[in-house]
């Protein structure tokens, strides 16, 4: 085969998958399916503060809670970030978690990150607010029911296992108290 042949058919291999590649569109930013489910969170963007409590066998501990939550990738994930603060201005608690929505499943997908430790976890949006569980043990979990209306947060948070009644072992009440651009915002610029 000559090198002119050779040529001609190398390029009509590679001139497939570059046509299917052309004829579907960039989703930089996401799919509208994927935005149109994460607008439904809209309500949680912006910077809160408020108490939480925490219950356990050694009693209840009061925290200062902080969270902050913004879009990104176009408003077809949310990314979170929670905070707690002793009274003292110390650091007590901090997690991360990114909330999206999965078109091959039509779920959401919640990704977090606290206390050393990563996992995906159940969550749904309610008409209120949202809820999400986290596995505690064999046959536990701990379930969090959120309502967020108004700007106001608050979240309780039960640790359940079968055949027992539920154990609340958090609540936070929050109050919105500004926006935010984060984190999308202070992106870095391509430069010239």
């Amino acid at each position: 085969m000559s090198f002119p042949v050779r040529f001609a058919v190398a390029a009509a291999l590679l001139a497939v998958p570059l046509t299917a590649v052309a004829q579907v569109p960039p989703q930089a930013a996401g799919t509208p399916s994927q935005r149109a489910a994460m607008a439904a969170l809209n309500q949680l963007d912006g910077l809160w503060r408020g108490e939480a409590v925490m219950s356990g066998p050694a009693g209840a501990v009061t925290i200062t809670q902080t969270e902050r939550v913004g879009p990104m990738l176009g408003g077809s994930i949310k990314v979170i970030e929670g905070r707690g603060y002793n009274a003292d201005g110390t650091t007590s608690f901090n997690a991360m978690a990114v909330i999206s929505w999965d078109d091959s499943t039509g779920r959401y997908a919640f990704r977090s990150w606290a206390n050393g430790r990563s996992g995906d976890h159940p969550f749904e949006s309610t008409p209120d607010g949202f809820r999400w569980e986290l596995p505690a043990g064999p046959n536990a979990r701990v379930e969090y029911v959120a309502v967020v209306q108004d700007g106001r947060w608050h979240e309780v948070g039960h640790y359940i296992v079968e055949g027992q009644p539920p154990r609340q072992v958090i609540e936070m009440n929050l109050t919105r108290i500004g926006d935010s651009t984060w984190p999308a915002g202070g992106a870095v610029d391509p430069g010239d």
